[in-house]
């Protein structure tokens, strides 16, 4: 398995880090398990599990400041401006996504079902109810 670079597992603002770099062991391994690990390349796997990693912040942070927020000069209520970073991480996540699984689908000769994106998202809600 190539080493994820450093930045997926960058210390945050907040304390925390990134854990881009589970996000990359986990679709490395899950390509491995089908034999398709050469097929894509590591920038693209680096790209999709940073954009994951981020999707996953930005709803971190809408469930701990909510859906609104408040204008900065006119004292409105606005969107929070994590509801449309997280919708561009997503996006974004989701081309690369498309992008590894369509070089999974089109190359792998074996039957296969599920995706590690089950176990991350498994994950984002376990960690909200404290397990």
């Amino acid at each position: 398995m190539p080493d994820p670079s450093e930045y997926l597992s960058a210390k945050q603002k907040d304390g925390s880090t990134l854990r881009a770099d589970e996000l990359f062991r986990e679709t490395w391994l899950w390509l491995k398990e089908r034999g398709c690990e050469k097929l894509v390349s590591p920038r693209v796997l680096e790209s999709y599990a940073q954009a994951f990693a981020r999707y996953i912040q930005c709803e971190q942070a809408v469930s701990q400041y909510g859906l609104l927020g408040k204008h900065p000069t006119t004292g409105g209520v606005v969107t929070s401006p994590f509801v449309t970073m997280s919708q561009s991480f997503q996006k974004q996540a989701n081309l690369l996504w498309y992008e590894i699984f369509d070089i999974v689908k089109q190359n792998c000769t074996t039957d296969f079902e599920g995706s590690p994106n089950d176990d991350a998202m498994e994950r984002l809600l376990r960690s909200r109810k404290g397990n």
